[in-house]
């Protein structure tokens, strides 16, 4: 998802200040996660997405890519 996506019918519910994260533009970030105030970082070797909120404290707690979609989704 781009940030021109932000707003588009159907787009995940924006996070007051997600615009301001600037992990936002990093690889290992799923941006359609992480803009609705979820950490988003991404296990790259796996694929899975951390479902913690955004700068949360210990390790991440990393959830398949179809759960991810469903975080993503609302």
């Amino acid at each position: 998802m781009n940030s021109q996506d932000h707003h588009a019918p159907g787009s995940p519910q924006i996070h007051e200040g997600s615009e301001t994260r600037p992990d936002l533009s990093s690889l290992h970030v799923r941006e359609d996660v992480a803009i609705t105030g979820l950490c988003g970082n991404v296990h790259l070797p796996t694929g899975r997405t951390c479902d913690v909120s955004e700068r949360h404290e210990g390790s991440c707690n990393f959830v398949g890519p179809d759960a991810a979609e469903n975080l993503a989704a609302h």
